[in-house]
């Protein structure tokens, strides 16, 4: 019915907002009451009909919109952070457990791959960065020298985004897109360690990556994680229609890739900064790799929150 559609439109409308005029409010409440008399009818004479269960998601859509709790931009993101982000990842823990088995396996691949035909390293590193491992030289070496802290901190950051959103989106080619990414970015990283190792280049290298790399590589995987995701919810939708389910796998992916993404900022400013710079030892490197990693981890898994649940206990 027309009524009905209206009133699934006005509460699109109350659900985007955040804040509404008094009478938007009295109209959501006397449209709540409405459909609330319309589903008891329904419920009576077809309790298993799709008007009774069109019309229970129209008035549990309405009980959220009028009974929610008022936030702030604040308190949105620290839910996110601490309640919405560690549930996504643990219920998409199969997918991030089978994707970063491949990135590791694609990896391993890549480095025999190399060791084996180290004429094929061309598949995975440009001629100047093959001419100047030759002479000795990373391609990281000089970096300062090209462009300032910062400006190389955007520029890294602007990339992992891509990379990462990359990986992500195609996804929705019912995840094919993103195992090809992950399995592509693993052979390329092994390939150039074990081009590198070749000419006695692979500890600096790794010097360079281990500050930023160990949380920079998990994004990508956990975004890869959630390409899979998505692609899922299109080939096998379950009781709902493909888009049904793509629309709720989005929402939620979008919030863990959001939460990702803050740390792939640090991770930009790390690789700007600390990784380059020859000033700080390899064991400082080392340090601040496996303690952002701790963070990111500790984060993901929901630990801030149960700590300061405990807290408040006490």
């Amino acid at each position: 019915m027309p009524r009905w559609r209206d009133a699934a439109n006005q509460l699109t409308v109350i659900e985007k907002s955040k804040s509404a005029q008094s009478d938007e409010i009295m109209n959501t409440v006397h449209s709540y009451r409405e459909i609330a008399r319309d589903l008891s009818v329904a419920r009576y004479i077809a309790p298993d009909g799709k008007l009774t269960r069109y019309l229970e998601q129209v008035y549990a859509r309405y009980y959220r919109a009028l009974y929610r709790k008022p936030g702030s931009l604040w308190q949105e993101i620290k839910d996110l952070v601490l309640v919405d982000a560690p549930a996504i990842t643990k219920s998409l823990s199969q997918q991030i457990l089978s994707v970063t088995t491949l990135f590791i396996l694609s990896g391993l691949a890549g480095w025999w791959l190399i060791s084996t035909y180290p004429e094929l390293a061309s598949l995975f590193a440009s001629e100047d960065m093959i001419n100047g491992v030759n002479r000795g030289e990373l391609w990281t070496d000089d970096i300062l020298n090209v462009l300032p802290s910062s400006l190389l901190a955007i520029s890294i950051l602007t990339n992992n985004v891509a990379v990462t959103l990359f990986a992500m989106c195609l996804g929705i080619f019912y995840g094919l897109g993103t195992i090809y990414i992950i399995a592509m970015n693993g052979l390329m990283l092994g390939g150039i360690f074990a081009m590198t190792a070749q000419h006695n280049l692979a500890g600096r290298l790794f010097e360079f990556v281990i500050a930023h790399g160990i949380v920079e590589l998990s994004v990508i995987c956990i975004a890869g994680a959630i390409g899979v995701f998505l692609g899922t919810s299109i080939a096998r939708p379950g009781n709902r229609t493909r888009a049904q389910s793509f629309h709720v796998a989005s929402i939620k992916s979008a919030k863990l890739i959001f939460v990702c993404a803050l740390f792939l900022v640090g991770a930009g400013l790390i690789e700007g900064y600390i990784s380059p710079n020859p000033d700080y030892s390899l064991s400082f490197k080392v340090s601040v790799g496996i303690l952002y990693m701790v963070i990111f981890v500790a984060t993901l898994s929901g630990m801030p929150r149960r700590l300061l649940s405990r807290d408040q206990k006490v």
